[in-house]
């Protein structure tokens, strides 16, 4: 892809947001324009991922030569994605068990002070979900 290419994804990106909100944000605020701004944000948001994913894998075989090379760098790339991914779906997922797990405790010590030991293992439990991805995300990177 050249420059200008990418350069008018990136546009196209902006301007799909900008202008359903900007629209919405001038005319009468109800519930059904909201619906049709947040249809129409989704519709431009997406459509520009398909016309850059078909634009990224519609290359010609003579520039297959050329991305040999940059096989290794990719790769790289994925591993850092990976390592991202990792880290933040497990914090993603132990801060929605924190959420339950801690509320329920709190309920629970408020009946009886003396489950105060228990309620913090299960607050400790949940947290630990975080702890290892952050540990995966470690040995991801370690492998790059």
């Amino acid at each position: 892809m050249t420059l200008a290419v990418k350069l008018l994804l990136i546009a196209a990106l902006v301007l799909g947001i900008i202008i359903p909100f900007g629209t919405f944000l001038l005319g009468e605020k109800s519930k059904k324009r909201y619906k049709r701004t947040i249809g129409a944000n989704a519709f431009f948001f997406f459509g520009a991922f398909v016309v850059a994913g078909i634009m990224l894998f519609s290359g010609m075989p003579a520039q297959a030569a050329e991305t040999a090379g940059t096989a290794s760098s990719s790769a790289t790339g994925f591993g850092y994605l990976a390592a991202a991914l990792s880290t933040g779906l497990s914090c993603v997922g132990g801060g929605i068990a924190v959420a339950s797990a801690s509320s329920a405790a709190l309920g629970a010590i408020s009946e009886d002070g003396s489950v105060f030991g228990k309620a913090l293992i299960f607050a400790g439990l949940a947290e630990g979900i975080a702890l290892y991805g952050l540990i995966i995300a470690f040995m991801i990177l370690g492998a790059l």
